[in-house]
């Protein structure tokens, strides 16, 4: 019967996902200060559940890149506080390049969620100042604690 109900609380708060487990979704309730993320992840699955998770704990979304080319764009446009950045991408670039060009041009700082996390590949992603690295699969409490401690190093650097 527990079951049941978190199921249906899930499906009517429009939470059902195949990326994080039921439970956990209950943790996206916590409020994040006012930030900016664009979403750089090919998986499309991946970065819906990112999106909703982080809508509902107050972030502003600006939007979904599935490219490094994409990201760069919308980062143009856009102009995020910080990228939630997926190592593998649609494209020739990964998110290493996505994340070092970011920074480089528009001081956007990246929020690392993969897979691939080895030594090489956090050598690689210095030249992006990296804020973070989560490790997929992450927990959705895992994801708000990572864009929260974003946040405020960006928000140290602000003021």
């Amino acid at each position: 019967m527990k079951s049941e109900l978190v199921f249906q609380a899930i499906r009517k708060s429009g939470f059902l996902s195949s990326v994080f487990a039921a439970d956990d979704r209950m943790g996206a309730q916590q409020i994040l200060p006012k930030i900016r993320v664009l979403i750089v992840e090919d998986d499309y699955l991946a970065a819906s559940d990112a999106e909703a998770v982080l809508s509902e704990a107050g972030v502003d979304v600006i939007g979904i890149a599935s490219s490094a080319d994409e990201a760069v764009r919308m980062a143009k446009a856009e102009r995020p506080d910080l990228a939630l950045m997926d190592i593998r991408l649609t494209g020739a670039r990964d998110g290493v390049d996505a994340a070092i060009e970011l920074f480089r041009d528009y001081g956007v700082r990246s929020v690392f969620a993969t897979a691939h996390h080895d030594a090489f590949i956090r050598t690689r992603a210095q030249p992006a100042s990296p804020l973070g690295w989560l490790a997929k699969p992450y927990t959705t409490n895992a994801l708000i604690s990572a864009v929260k401690l974003a946040a405020a190093e960006i928000g140290k650097k602000r003021n």
